[in-house]
Protein backbone atom coordinates (compact mmCIF):
# COMPACT_ATOMS: atom_id res chain seq x y z
CA UNK A 1 0.00 0.00 0.00
CA UNK A 2 1.21 3.28 -0.95
CA UNK A 3 1.87 5.92 2.07
CA UNK A 4 0.76 9.34 0.86
CA UNK A 5 3.17 11.67 2.79
CA UNK A 6 1.95 14.20 1.12
CA UNK A 7 -1.23 14.14 2.97
CA UNK A 8 0.08 13.27 6.15
CA UNK A 9 1.78 16.56 5.57
CA UNK A 10 -0.77 18.40 4.75
CA UNK A 11 -2.81 16.77 7.40
CA UNK A 12 -0.04 18.11 10.16
CA UNK A 13 -0.41 21.39 8.84
CA UNK A 14 -4.30 21.79 8.89
CA UNK A 15 -4.12 20.96 12.10
CA UNK A 16 -1.68 23.58 13.26
CA UNK A 17 -4.24 26.04 11.73
CA UNK A 18 -6.37 24.84 14.32
CA UNK A 19 -4.34 24.97 17.36
CA UNK A 20 -6.13 27.54 19.78
CA UNK A 21 -6.01 28.13 23.81
CA UNK A 22 -8.59 28.14 25.87
CA UNK A 23 -8.88 31.88 26.61
CA UNK A 24 -9.15 33.06 30.26
CA UNK A 25 -12.64 34.71 30.37
CA UNK A 26 -13.87 31.46 28.82
CA UNK A 27 -13.10 30.34 32.28
CA UNK A 28 -15.97 31.00 34.22
CA UNK A 29 -15.76 33.47 36.84
CA UNK A 30 -16.70 31.62 40.03
CA UNK A 31 -15.38 28.72 41.82
CA UNK A 32 -15.72 25.10 40.57
CA UNK A 33 -16.28 21.94 42.48
CA UNK A 34 -13.99 18.77 40.88
CA UNK A 35 -16.55 17.61 38.56
CA UNK A 36 -17.19 21.06 37.36
CA UNK A 37 -13.35 21.18 36.65
CA UNK A 38 -12.68 17.74 34.56
CA UNK A 39 -16.30 18.45 32.68
CA UNK A 40 -15.07 22.12 31.64
CA UNK A 41 -11.44 20.76 30.58
CA UNK A 42 -13.08 17.64 28.63
CA UNK A 43 -14.59 20.06 26.71
CA UNK A 44 -12.34 22.61 26.01
CA UNK A 45 -9.58 20.53 25.44
CA UNK A 46 -11.70 17.71 23.87
CA UNK A 47 -9.60 18.15 19.86
CA UNK A 48 -6.44 17.24 21.74
CA UNK A 49 -6.87 14.49 22.01
CA UNK A 50 -5.16 11.59 20.34
CA UNK A 51 -8.07 8.67 21.14
CA UNK A 52 -11.42 9.38 21.88
CA UNK A 53 -11.19 7.37 25.28
CA UNK A 54 -8.16 9.27 26.36
CA UNK A 55 -8.69 11.33 29.70
CA UNK A 56 -7.93 15.10 29.19
CA UNK A 57 -8.49 14.97 33.36
CA UNK A 58 -9.47 13.03 35.94
CA UNK A 59 -10.23 13.45 39.61
CA UNK A 60 -7.46 11.25 40.72
CA UNK A 61 -5.07 13.58 38.88
CA UNK A 62 -6.13 16.78 39.92
CA UNK A 63 -5.63 15.08 43.79
CA UNK A 64 -1.70 13.84 42.62
CA UNK A 65 -1.05 17.05 41.31
CA UNK A 66 -1.99 18.92 44.37
CA UNK A 67 0.06 16.14 46.40
CA UNK A 68 2.86 16.77 44.23
CA UNK A 69 2.91 20.58 44.70
CA UNK A 70 2.12 21.80 41.13
CA UNK A 71 -1.61 23.12 42.59
CA UNK A 72 -2.58 24.45 45.28
CA UNK A 73 -5.59 23.17 46.85
CA UNK A 74 -8.84 23.67 46.75
CA UNK A 75 -10.53 26.09 48.63
CA UNK A 76 -13.53 24.47 50.21
CA UNK A 77 -13.65 22.09 47.76
CA UNK A 78 -13.90 24.36 45.19
CA UNK A 79 -11.22 25.70 42.71
CA UNK A 80 -10.48 28.70 41.18
CA UNK A 81 -10.05 30.49 37.55
CA UNK A 82 -6.32 30.39 38.81
CA UNK A 83 -6.31 26.59 39.76
CA UNK A 84 -8.18 26.11 36.29
CA UNK A 85 -4.90 27.62 33.97
CA UNK A 86 -2.92 26.07 36.34
CA UNK A 87 -4.10 23.05 35.04
CA UNK A 88 -4.48 23.72 31.45
CA UNK A 89 -0.47 24.68 31.86
CA UNK A 90 -0.21 21.75 33.64
CA UNK A 91 -1.88 19.54 30.98
CA UNK A 92 0.43 20.51 28.43
CA UNK A 93 3.77 20.22 30.16
CA UNK A 94 3.13 16.42 31.26
CA UNK A 95 3.21 15.42 27.63
CA UNK A 96 7.06 16.38 27.87
CA UNK A 97 8.24 17.24 31.35
CA UNK A 98 8.65 15.12 34.29
CA UNK A 99 6.24 16.06 37.77
CA UNK A 100 9.28 17.48 39.31
CA UNK A 101 10.16 19.46 36.39
CA UNK A 102 6.51 20.93 36.15
CA UNK A 103 6.81 21.61 39.82
CA UNK A 104 10.08 23.73 39.49
CA UNK A 105 8.37 25.45 36.41
CA UNK A 106 5.49 25.85 38.13
CA UNK A 107 6.52 27.27 41.59
CA UNK A 108 7.08 30.51 40.47
CA UNK A 109 3.35 30.86 39.68
CA UNK A 110 1.99 29.03 42.44
CA UNK A 111 4.09 31.11 44.93
CA UNK A 112 4.25 34.64 43.16
CA UNK A 113 1.09 35.12 40.92
CA UNK A 114 -1.67 32.79 42.33
CA UNK A 115 -3.20 34.59 44.56
CA UNK A 116 -3.81 37.26 42.46
CA UNK A 117 -1.79 39.88 45.07
CA UNK A 118 0.96 40.71 42.39
CA UNK A 119 1.30 42.13 39.21
CA UNK A 120 1.18 40.96 36.28
CA UNK A 121 -1.78 38.49 37.67
CA UNK A 122 -2.13 34.68 36.42
CA UNK A 123 -4.37 34.89 33.84
CA UNK A 124 -2.41 37.98 32.06
CA UNK A 125 0.36 35.90 32.75
CA UNK A 126 -1.19 32.59 30.79
CA UNK A 127 -2.63 34.94 28.26
CA UNK A 128 1.07 36.16 27.17
CA UNK A 129 2.67 32.90 26.74
CA UNK A 130 -0.66 31.90 24.71
CA UNK A 131 -0.47 34.53 22.15
CA UNK A 132 3.29 34.40 21.84
CA UNK A 133 2.61 30.20 20.96
CA UNK A 134 0.02 31.28 18.50
CA UNK A 135 2.41 33.86 16.86
CA UNK A 136 4.82 30.76 16.48
CA UNK A 137 2.82 28.69 14.39
CA UNK A 138 3.54 30.05 10.52
CA UNK A 139 7.16 29.60 11.72
CA UNK A 140 6.59 26.08 13.22
CA UNK A 141 4.28 25.23 9.85
CA UNK A 142 7.20 26.70 7.65
CA UNK A 143 9.65 24.50 9.47
CA UNK A 144 7.99 21.34 9.40
CA UNK A 145 7.10 21.85 5.82
CA UNK A 146 11.68 21.95 5.14
CA UNK A 147 11.82 19.31 7.27
CA UNK A 148 8.85 16.85 4.68
CA UNK A 149 10.63 18.13 2.06
CA UNK A 150 14.42 17.20 3.17
CA UNK A 151 12.64 13.72 4.14
CA UNK A 152 11.33 13.60 0.31
CA UNK A 153 14.73 13.69 -1.28
CA UNK A 154 16.10 10.92 0.92
CA UNK A 155 16.82 7.53 -0.71
CA UNK A 156 17.37 8.99 -3.90
CA UNK A 157 18.83 5.77 -5.24
CA UNK A 158 15.81 3.77 -4.56
CA UNK A 159 13.27 2.99 -7.07
CA UNK A 160 10.17 4.96 -6.38
CA UNK A 161 7.26 2.57 -3.98
CA UNK A 162 6.29 1.74 -1.02
CA UNK A 163 9.48 0.79 0.51
CA UNK A 164 11.07 4.37 -0.61
CA UNK A 165 7.93 6.09 0.38
CA UNK A 166 8.18 3.95 4.03
CA UNK A 167 11.84 5.23 4.53
CA UNK A 168 11.01 8.82 3.38
CA UNK A 169 8.32 8.73 6.52
CA UNK A 170 10.68 7.02 8.71
CA UNK A 171 13.12 10.18 7.74
CA UNK A 172 10.35 12.72 8.32
CA UNK A 173 9.28 11.22 11.89
CA UNK A 174 13.09 11.14 12.46
CA UNK A 175 13.30 14.81 11.73
CA UNK A 176 10.62 15.91 13.65
CA UNK A 177 11.65 13.86 16.95
CA UNK A 178 15.21 15.52 16.92
CA UNK A 179 13.47 18.32 17.04
CA UNK A 180 11.37 17.42 19.97
CA UNK A 181 14.63 15.91 21.77
CA UNK A 182 16.36 19.09 21.69
CA UNK A 183 14.16 20.92 23.02
CA UNK A 184 13.53 18.65 25.45
CA UNK A 185 17.11 18.31 25.91
CA UNK A 186 17.22 22.76 26.57
CA UNK A 187 14.15 22.66 28.57
CA UNK A 188 15.23 20.23 31.10
CA UNK A 189 18.91 22.25 31.35
CA UNK A 190 16.25 25.56 32.17
CA UNK A 191 14.40 24.14 34.85
CA UNK A 192 17.94 22.83 36.55
CA UNK A 193 18.89 26.51 36.83
CA UNK A 194 15.58 27.36 37.53
CA UNK A 195 15.85 24.57 40.46
CA UNK A 196 19.51 25.84 41.02
CA UNK A 197 17.80 29.81 42.00
CA UNK A 198 15.39 28.68 44.06
CA UNK A 199 17.52 26.80 46.48
CA UNK A 200 20.50 29.68 46.94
Amino acid sequence: MKINTNDILNSILESLDQVDYIKPEDIPNIDLYMDQVTTFMDEHLASTKRYDDDKILTKTMINNYSKNNLLPPSVKKKYSRNHVLLLILIYYFKNILSIKDIETVLTPLREKYFSGENAPGLAEIYREVCEIEKSRIEPLKASVQESYEKSCQSFPDMPEGSDRDELQLFVFICSLSFDVYLKKTMIEKLTDELSKKSED
